[in-house]
């Protein structure tokens, strides 16, 4: 049997097998990798090069952009960021009908952002809006539905962690393209789904009954202003050289230090512990996970899989669309039961080199990719985001995956315009020079 093909089969078993006794992602990579290589060195040499190859995975300057990001974000999370950008997204939706679930829709794409956390977004927006939307007369269905679909909009637009990682696993890929290619893909998913909501909304007849006088208004943007800078003031550093995305990441964490300390005061002194706790343990397990994956990568180029599989795929048939159909079936089946770090790490060396040698841009195939990640965290069986969504609007998965339907359609049409039309993730990297 084709060596590739023998590891390629160890791997998927061994890991498989490892996930269902219930172990973490980080050691089933890890040792899968470990058992796959081993028929082709002997285990003294195995173990030494996965020594290697984790130590070397993550002794990467750009890596450390990772957990002053993560830092930046925890900040802002407690920092009563939250409130601001609803109130900010409200005075932008005015009193359309659906204006509840548009404004959780801008204020998800915002805090998003900023936090870099899914999760963290649907869990804000939902316990903030949910219980206004009901006061308004909402469904509690449709206002859960609305901020579970977009919440993930966030890990799209920049700042984002994924595209950090995709940028280290695909061998260098810019991260300032990668952040500019992700706002127009962003942008459109939260507003595909704002026409959605605004559709069902008009059939119910929605209609906010908040009415903001002109001094109100200025207040409320004043007020947001501040927080919305720092995307502008990292975003726009990074893009125009004034500094790296590592050390824009720096710049996040004492913007969003200074501004929750001393501009809102809404965090104490005695708070950054717990914050800076937080932010070391989640760090812990992302930079724990992409040094064991190094080893996968490692092995995968060792032993030629991603060469493997992309002849089979090629093989299967020489029609583009037909391979990234198949790509994407694959990604979105995996984003289902799989984390997006680990899923990027796993699949980058996979078909990266398939969609390259179809002649796809890396910066193009990065963002197809996150995107198909980010709609499995809002869909069954372990979407985290959907869960989360359910909880803090409490209802049930089975009352919220009908609304959800209509929300699935026109993001997987958002999907299909990334990955058949390059100048949705491309025009504007592409217009900044990169």
């Amino acid at each position: 049997m084709n060596t590739a093909i023998f590891c390629g089969i160890i791997i998927a078993v061994v890991l498989l097998v490892i996930l269902l006794m219930g172990a973490p992602i980080s050691i089933a990579i890890g040792i899968s990798s470990i058992v796959a290589i081993l028929p082709v060195l002997d285990i003294n040499a195995a173990f030494l090069t996965g020594a290697q190859r984790t130590f070397s995975g993550i002794s990467i300057f750009t890596l450390i952009a990772i957990p002053f990001f993560i830092l930046a974000g925890n900040i802002m999370n407690k920092g009563g960021i939250a409130m601001r950008l609803i109130n900010f997204a409200k005075v932008l939706t005015g009193r359309i009908p659906g204006a509840l679930a548009h404004t959780n829709t801008l204020a998800n794409m915002m805090f998003g952002s900023i936090s870099g956390s899914g999760v963290a977004a649907a869990s804000a927006m939902g316990t903030i809006i949910g219980p206004i939307e009901e006061k308004e007369g909402y469904d509690k269905d449709y206002s859960a539905s609305a901020n579970i679909a977009t919440a993930p909009t966030g890990l799209l637009i920049p700042p984002s962690n994924v595209l950090i990682t995709f940028s280290l696993v695909s061998g260098g890929t810019s991260v300032a393209a990668l952040f500019m290619a992700g706002y127009i893909p962003g942008i459109l998913w939260g507003f595909a789904c704002m026409i959605v909501a605004f559709i069902i909304a008009a059939k119910r007849g929605y209609k906010s009954s908040q009415k903001y006088s002109i001094k109100e208004v200025i207040k409320i943007i004043f007020d947001a202003i501040p927080s919305l800078l720092l995307i502008i003031i990292v975003i726009g550093g990074i893009v125009k050289g004034v500094f790296t995305a590592t050390e824009g990441s720096v710049v996040a964490v004492v913007y969003s230090l200074i501004l929750s300390l001393f501009f809102y005061k809404t965090i104490k002194v005695r708070d950054l512990y717990d914050i800076f706790k937080a932010s070391a343990e989640t760090t812990g397990i992302i930079v724990f996970l992409i040094g064991v994956s190094s080893i996968m990568a490692w092995v995968m180029a060792f032993t030629g899989i991603p060469a493997a599989i992309s002849n089979v795929l090629l093989g299967i048939s020489n029609n583009k669309v037909i391979i990234l159909l198949i790509i994407n079936v694959v990604l979105l089946f995996v984003g289902t039961f799989m984390d997006i770090t680990p899923a990027i790490l796993i699949f980058t060396p996979i078909f990266l080199p398939v969609c390259t040698e179809l002649g796809m841009d890396s910066i193009q195939f990065g963002i197809m990719l996150v995107l198909n990640l980010c709609i499995g965290t809002i869909t069954p069986p372990v979407g985290n985001i959907l869960f989360v969504g359910v909880r803090v609007a409490e209802t049930k998965i089975e009352k919220v995956i009908k609304p959800l339907l209509s929300y699935y359609v026109v993001i997987f049409a958002v999907l299909m315009l990334v990955t058949f039309v390059p100048a949705i993730s491309l025009w504007l990297p592409r217009l900044l020079g990169y």
